[in-house]
């Protein structure tokens, strides 16, 4: 007797006994759009895993699919077809309530344009996410002036983001991301707003946050220096992970990332 299978039915497997899930996991996800009257692949079939004290950087040129996948894997677009799973959590299983629940509790991001709040002290900027879960920040001090040290931003405390160079709001925003203690942070090119030297300031801290809080990265960029930081590089072109061209063992030199975009001509 056969059965014939659902092949959009999630096939979700449990990790082995004793093990954790990937904190982040994409599987087989697409993402196609109308153009034209017929529908276009933007993101094609993007299978990979970010494991705890993972720093990985998928790097590709603008229009590859990157903004696309990003906004997937954080739960903010629905993948037309494949999964996306945080911490175990599969993004499809619940509906945009359950996924925002998801990003609260789960993700941490860092966005290029900073997106303080202008009326808002730096301290409460970055306790902001803490309220949002209903927690009062007076019960988390310790973790706020631990963040507040390590990212060199203590004096900066009771400015207002008006009062901030762009590298000091780029710290605040690494502040904000990690101060609920997120299993996974999501960096959208968060150099792209800031001076050469600044921007290499920032890379350099999210490397040290990555050692010293166990803290996993996925950072996506068009920037060879930035992609070069990670622990493995992974190249998107045309809406699809290049896995023959990954780079591991990382952090690389950035002629590393140069030399595999020359080989691939994107």
């Amino acid at each position: 007797m056969s059965t014939t299978s659902d092949p959009n039915a999630k096939r979700v497997s449990s990790p082995e006994p004793g093990a954790s899930p990937p904190v982040l996991e994409a599987r087989s996800v697409f993402r196609m759009r109308q153009m034209e009257g017929r529908e276009v692949p933007i993101v094609r079939d993007v299978s990979f895993t970010l494991q705890k004290g993972e720093f990985a950087t998928i790097m590709g040129p603008s229009g590859s699919g990157k903004s696309t996948l990003l906004h997937m894997l954080a739960g903010l677009d629905r993948p037309t077809a494949g999964d996306v799973l945080v911490s175990g959590e599969a993004l499809s299983s619940g509906d945009e309530e359950f996924r925002a629940a998801v990003r609260r509790r789960r993700i941490g991001f860092i966005f290029q344009f900073f997106h303080l709040l202008p009326d808002l002290t730096v301290h409460e900027n970055v306790t902001l996410p803490l309220r949002i879960l209903g927690q009062n920040p007076k019960k988390h001090r310790d973790r706020v002036d631990s963040l507040f040290e390590l990212l060199g931003v203590s004096k900066l405390r009771d400015r207002l983001p008006s009062a901030l160079s762009g590298g000091e709001m780029q710290r605040i925003s690494i502040a904000r991301a990690l101060v609920t203690q997120p299993s996974l942070v999501l960096a959208d090119e968060p150099t792209g707003n800031l001076s050469s030297k600044a921007g290499e300031e920032v890379i350099g801290l999210l490397r040290d946050v990555c050692t010293r809080l166990s803290a996993s990265i996925l950072l996506v960029t068009h920037n060879p220096r930035d992609a070069a930081a990670g622990d493995r590089v992974m190249f998107l072109h045309d809406g699809a992970l290049l896995p023959q061209s990954e780079l591991k063992g990382g952090p690389f030199d950035v002629a590393d990332v140069f030399h595999r975009l020359q080989e691939l001509d994107v």
